[in-house]
């Protein structure tokens, strides 16, 4: 089956360049272009969302986390990356809590954003390394209140947040530990209420802090 995907970036240049990266590495055969997030908007409720919706935290139109997580309820089936210069620890975590499949900083190599993005294709969350760094001035330790909470999960609960943390679907989780999908529901449900979360995403952060 084609892949779709549209970049929504106000910068030409660099939508020319990832344009190709999705083409030659990822073999997208559909790649849609809007340079504000009114525009992306439009495109994806006329054509459709496709597979894969890459979004820059910084355009015109762009209101952050607020506009991510609409974009995510309105086009449920689509695989939302944020793909933006920022790299500042509270914009990542507002971007996941905020429900998108990955955040992904414009300072990876080609090679590294590809990766990225077969990882998110793949049912995985794609979480960066510079999330582990601490912005100046950080008033608490989010590992620390993180690990109080993973203290408080029962066994299973503790192998389905090891395999979660893996980056596996609820499927594979399920498979791995053959157990049924919905049983994994009702576990992870459990372990982000323990860790003070609301996504899958957003736990992944907070443990990786």
């Amino acid at each position: 089956m084609a892949l779709r995907a549209l970049i929504a970036d106000d910068h030409e240049l660099f939508r020319s360049g990832l344009k190709q990266l999705l083409v030659d590495a990822l073999g997208v055969e559909d790649v849609r272009e809007a340079e504000t997030f009114d525009q992306a908007i439009e495109i994806l409720t006329d054509e459709g969302a496709g597979d894969l919706v890459l979004v820059d935290l910084r355009m015109p139109g762009m209101s952050g986390a607020e506009a991510l997580a609409a974009l995510r309820d309105g086009f449920p089936n689509a695989k939302i990356v944020v793909v933006s210069a920022w790299e500042e620890r509270a914009e990542i975590l507002a971007a996941l809590s905020a429900g998108v499949h990955g955040y992904i900083p414009k300072s990876l190599s080609a090679a590294e954003i590809a990766a990225a993005l077969r990882s998110v294709l793949d049912g995985r969350i794609y979480v960066p390394a510079t999330i582990g760094r601490r912005d100046p001035g950080d008033p608490v330790a989010a590992g620390n209140s993180a690990a109080h909470g993973e203290s408080k999960l029962t066994l299973r609960q503790k192998e389905v947040l090891n395999e979660l943390l893996k980056g596996q679907a609820s499927k594979e989780i399920a498979r791995t530990l053959d157990i049924a999908e919905g049983t994994v529901k009702i576990h992870l449900a459990a372990i982000y209420r323990a860790l003070g979360v609301r996504t899958r995403a957003e736990a992944i952060a907070r443990l990786k802090t």
